[in-house]
C-alpha cells in the first residue's frame, strides 16, 4: 500500500520477550502522541518503560527509528485490513461494518496510537519525514476506499451520480471523527454531548445508525 521501508529497527529488538517489547512501544507511542516527535524524549521513553537509555540504542539507532517503528507498525495493520476488505466478495456495506467495528476497538485498545496520528496528520512539523508519512497515512486508505466505491458502483450496488474520491473523502472523515470519539478526551465528551451519555458503551447502536447514514449515502437517487 505504501512503498517498503528499511527496518526501522534492530533484530535484537525481536529477541526480547514479547511483554517488554509491547512495553516499549506502547511508551513510546504514548511520549510520541503526547509529545510531537521533536519534544520526545528517549531519557523518559527508558525511565517509563523500566530499561535504561542504553538498551533503546541496542535496540533502535536513533529516536527517529523508534519513531518510525512505532508509526509503520500500526499503517502495516490498517493496510493489510483495508486490502483484505478489498479483495474479498463482501458487499459494501459489509465492507463499511467491518471498518466500523475495527475502528471501536482499536481506539478504545490503542487510544495513544489514535491520538498519535491526529497529531501527525495536524501539526505543522519541521520534520520532512513526519510530513511524508502523515501524507502516506492518508494515502493508504484513500486508495482503497475510491476503489472499493468505483467497483460497487461498476456493478450497481450504489449510486453513480458522485464521483468516488468525493464519496470516500466524506466517508473517511466519518470514520476518522469515530476513532477520535473513542480515543481523545474532547471528542469523546463531543460525542456524549450530540448522541447521549450511553452512546459509546452500545456498539451495535452506534453500528447500526452509522450504516443507516452510509447506506443513505452509497443508495441516493440513482443516476
Amino acid at each position: 500500500m505504501y512503498e517498503n521501508t528499511p527496518p526501522r529497527h534492530k533484530p535484537t529488538f525481536d529477541n526480547i520477550p514479547e511483554e517488554k517489547r509491547r512495553r516499549v512501544l506502547d511508551t513510546a507511542t504514548e511520549e510520541f502522541a503526547n509529545e510531537g516527535f521533536g519534544n520526545a524524549n528517549i531519557e523518559r521513553i527508558a525511565k517509563r518503560a523500566g530499561i535504561s537509555v542504553g538498551s533503546i540504542y541496542k535496540y533502535f539507532d536513533s529516536k527517529r527509528d523508534l519513531f518510525l517503528t512505532v508509526v509503520y507498525g500500526g499503517l502495516d495493520t490498517l493496510s493489510e485490513l483495508l486490502e483484505g476488505l478489498y479483495a474479498s466478495d463482501e458487499d459494501i456495506l459489509l465492507k463499511a461494518e467491518t471498518i466500523i467495528r475495527t475502528i471501536i476497538e482499536v481506539s478504545r485498545t490503542e487510544p495513544s496510537l489514535i491520538k498519535l496520528y491526529a497529531r501527525l496528520a495536524s501539526e505543522n512539523s519541521d520534520e520532512e519525514f513526519v510530513r511524508h508519512i502523515a501524507s502516506i497515512m492518508e494515502s493508504v486508505s484513500a486508495k482503497v476506499y475510491a476503489s472499493a466505491i468505483s467497483e460497487a458502483q461498476k456493478t450497481g450496488e450504489i449510486r453513480t451520480d458522485i464521483d468516488p474520491r468525493m464519496l470516500s473523502f466524506m466517508l473517511d472523515n466519518l470514520f476518522v471523527l469515530l476513532q477520535y470519539s473513542y480515543s481523545c478526551e474532547y471528542y469523546k465528551e463531543r460525542f456524549r454531548i450530540f448522541a447521549g451519555d450511553n452512546a459509546a458503551e452500545n456498539d451495535d447502536f452506534v453500528v447500526e445508525q452509522m450504516l443507516m447514514f452510509i447506506k443513505s449515502a452509497f443508495l441516493g437517487q440513482k443516476s
